[in-house]
């Protein structure tokens, strides 16, 4: 059964390069700035996971997470958070979000959107930016090749590890990197704010495939992580869901590929 989500010109670009950052456990990066704004990639080492209803998650596992399957994702970078406010009218010029904060996830950014966003940020840096598949999302918050088999992205404790409606802010973002990162070194990929995925919403099983694919090819893609004003269910590393296209809202944000 299909889920859904609705509540209801001058520039500077610097690749600095691909660092080693010993601080935060020798995690490999590439840092670039544009126009003054920097932002972090992580670098993600490829490799085979059990994608879905896993172990960890069988107590809490909904329908579309079943079966549990084996799959193999390449080597991408992975922003370490989501992209930010500052970022975004950075390279936009203005702030769509409902929440202001610079230092804040953008929202209210539709699909359509962030592609539009992300095909101005490659015109300015020459690089072939990108949302993340919804493969290499959940491969990347389960922490990699480093998983430690968490709940959620960076451990058992949602408090720890995701802004949620348990932590007593209604209709409010916080600022990134505020809660634990995962074994990767990236923020908030539990709670926050849902993250847009590159890929269309298709059933792991078999059932009703075709029909489910070609609907939702047309008007969905995945979104994934829960957000501030959900519960730890929908914040789980395997949880998933759905949002129409061409819809906003102030929970939805993404986080760019490379």
């Amino acid at each position: 059964m299909i889920k859904f989500f609705f509540i209801i010109l001058s520039f500077v670009f610097l690749p600095i390069g691909l660092q080693s950052h010993p601080t935060n456990n020798n995690i490999k990066a590439l840092i670039f700035k544009v126009k003054g704004v920097t932002f972090r990639m992580n670098y993600i080492e490829g490799g085979t996971f059990v994608m879905g209803a896993s172990m960890e998650q069988l107590p809490y596992a909904e329908q579309d997470e079943y079966p549990a399957h084996k799959t193999t994702v390449d080597c991408f970078y992975l922003g370490d958070t989501e992209v930010t406010q500052e970022l975004w009218t950075a390279v936009m010029g203005k702030n769509p979000s409902k929440f202001k904060g610079e230092q804040w996830p953008v929202e209210y950014v539709t699909y359509n959107d962030c592609i539009d966003f992300i095909k101005k940020l490659n015109c300015l840096t020459g690089k072939k930016f990108r949302l993340p598949t919804e493969a290499e999302w959940e491969y990347a918050a389960r922490g990699g090749n480093k998983s430690h088999n968490y709940i959620y992205s960076g451990g058992n404790n949602a408090t720890d590890v995701a802004w949620l409606w348990i932590d007593g802010i209604e209709d409010a973002h916080n600022i990134v990197k505020t809660k634990k990162p995962n074994e990767l070194g990236l923020y908030d990929m539990s709670g926050s704010v849902w993250e847009w995925c590159e890929s269309p919403y298709e059933e792991y099983t078999d059932r009703n495939h075709n029909i489910i694919t070609r609907f939702a090819r047309q008007r969905f893609r995945v979104i994934r992580g829960g957000a501030y004003n959900g519960s730890p269910q929908y914040s789980r590393v395997s949880n998933r869901n759905l949002f129409v296209v061409w819809r906003h809202d102030d929970t939805l944000g993404f986080r760019l590929a490379l």
